[in-house]
């Protein structure tokens, strides 16, 4: 993944290049969010009250941080996101992981996602040609991605921002299911699974069962 695209057009509102999600991408993802659906008694109840981890700032990826990519790029290609969110949740994991002593009582279930999301990114790149992820990237889509891969002794302090582990899964909930829409659909009325509004109701349950 590397170069960029000089053809980016910023705050321009175009309609998004929507690929079809394979089919084979469905069962890792649904299976993700079986074990995404338990994070709050992982993330929250086993953690103390306001405890956050330091993680770079474009790994707060919110559905805010999407609608602005496709405000900032026209026909952006749905495939080179979640290229991206693959990239973000990478790092999340394992910042969330580092954190954990080997007895926490969340790090069983956090190194079960970690193998549950590898699973997920496995079969995503053997889903779509090699070629695919040689292509350029728009150009707010690459610098995004520059920095994702910085060493961490180079990234200034002002790009870290500090997060509640919890928060960071929520987001990687909320974005997988904007993202991958398909494997997600409801029986009933489509949802807008990109929309904040979504989120905040009560229909939120349905995608969240706690145990």
């Amino acid at each position: 993944l590397r170069n960029i695209s000089a053809s980016t057009c910023l705050f321009l509102l175009a309609p998004v290049q929507m690929a079809p999600t394979p089919a084979s991408m469905c069962t890792p993802l649904k299976t993700l969010n079986d074990s995404l659906s338990h994070r709050r008694r992982y993330m929250k109840h086993n953690f103390p009250i306001n405890y956050t981890i330091r993680v770079h700032q474009h790994e707060v990826f919110k559905l805010s941080n999407i609608s602005r990519m496709r405000l900032q790029v026209e026909g952006l290609d749905e495939l080179v996101l979640q290229r991206l969110w693959f990239q973000v949740n990478q790092g999340v994991l394992k910042k969330i992981l580092r954190v954990m002593p080997e007895r926490h009582p969340s790090r069983p279930y956090t190194a079960e996602l970690e193998i549950r999301f590898r699973d997920a990114e496995g079969v995503f790149v053997h889903s779509h040609p090699a070629e695919v992820f040689q292509q350029e990237l728009p150009e707010v889509i690459q610098d995004t991605w520059d920095h994702l891969t910085e060493e961490p002794d180079r990234v200034p302090e002002s790009r870290w921002r500090y997060a509640s582990p919890k928060s960071l899964l929520d987001n990687f909930c909320h974005t997988m299911h904007c993202l991958f829409s398909e494997c997600f659909a409801s029986k009933e009325a489509q949802q807008d699974y990109c929309s904040v509004s979504y989120w905040r109701k009560g229909r939120k349950k349905d995608l969240e069962p706690e145990s």
